[in-house]
Order: structure tokens, then C-alpha cells, then sequence
């Protein structure tokens, strides 16, 4: 599937959440609710993948990402006023250490849903 249809599919089944439950919950009810409704929508979701990140050569620690889509498409999910710069920065370095190319940061922490979009 191209990437921008899965985004597109994504946003929708988080919109579906976001209108359903609101702002003011734990971020993780919301990434419970987010993966219930991606398989729903028929999207393969994996939760709090981790994979080992190395430094030359040396494993030096572990990245845990909230959902990945398909295998392709990090979704990091956060329920804050607003985005902060270090919310992309995670974003950023998730698609690095996954070596994949597109990201979705969502933030539920408001009365519309916050939706970045992440391109390497």
C-alpha cells in the first residue's frame, strides 16, 4: 500500500478515537483505543516494538516505539497541550533506528487532534 494512503487510513482511524473520546485521558487509553480501532480498520499494528540501536557497532540501548503500521509507518502517540520540538526529535530517531521513512505524531491532548506528519 502507498505510504500515503496508509497515512491517510491512519489518520482517519485516529480521528475516529479523538472524536469518540475527547481530550484529558492517559496517553496510554488512548493508544489502547488507537490499536484497537487500526485492526479494526484492518491495519496490522504492532505495540511497543523495540529494536536494539548501536554506535559503532556497540549495541548501546533499546527504542520503544508506541505503534508501527504495516512495518512502515511509526505512530507516536502523546496526549500534551501542545507538540514540543523533542516530540519530533523522537519521531526522528524512531525512523532512524527503524531505518523506515514515514512517521505520524499525534497528540490527543487537545479539542482537535494534532496530526505531524514525518518524511526522512
Amino acid at each position: 500500500m502507498e505510504f500515503d494512503a496508509l497515512s491517510s487510513r491512519i489518520i482517519s482511524s485516529a480521528l475516529k478515537v479523538h472524536k469518540e473520546l475527547g481530550p484529558g485521558f492517559l496517553e496510554s487509553i488512548y493508544h489502547n483505543a488507537l490499536l484497537f480501532q487500526l485492526r479494526v480498520d484492518g491495519m496490522r499494528a504492532d505495540s511497543e516494538k523495540e529494536i536494539c540501536v548501536s554506535y559503532a557497532g556497540t549495541e548501546v540501548g533499546l527504542h520503544r516505539l508506541d505503534l508501527v503500521v504495516d512495518n512502515t509507518i511509526v505512530v507516536e502517540l502523546k496526549a500534551a497541550q501542545d507538540f514540543q520540538d523533542s516530540h519530533m526529535a523522537q519521531v526522528i530517531s524512531y525512523l532512524k533506528a527503524f531505518h523506515l521513512k514515514t512517521g505520524l505524531l499525534l497528540n490527543f491532548g487537545r479539542s482537535k487532534l494534532g496530526i505531524k506528519r514525518v518524511v526522512l
